[in-house]
């Protein structure tokens, strides 16, 4: 079944862009460990907010991937520029108007 995660990451006051470029990075490795979509973007009604949605082959397919020495890396040097706050919510997909 198919997994979605999306949630929203704070950067610290000024580090936005930086957090974004780090999460906009091309990855196969994302690609060959399942991630289907991998959206990031910003809404200037919360200025250091970062949103990222998610959607995998499988949850397993997610918890795996947070192993992956690329992710590993990036979570090492994003996390310098996060505030400390995250939201986020997860769900298993059961369908959609735009595929059969």
């Amino acid at each position: 079944m198919t997994y979605a995660n999306v949630g929203l990451l704070e950067a610290s006051t000024g580090n936005r862009d930086a957090l974004v470029e780090i999460l906009t990075r091309p990855s196969a490795e994302l690609a060959d460990a399942g991630c289907l979509l991998y959206e990031v973007g910003v809404n200037d009604d919360d200025p250091e907010a970062v949103f990222v949605a998610e959607l995998w082959v499988s949850a397993e397919a997610h918890a795996a991937s947070l192993q992956l020495p690329g992710v590993q890396a990036a979570i090492a040097e994003a996390r310098p520029l996060m505030s400390g706050r995250m939201e986020g919510m997860r769900f298993d997909v059961l369908g959609s108007p735009l595929r059969e």
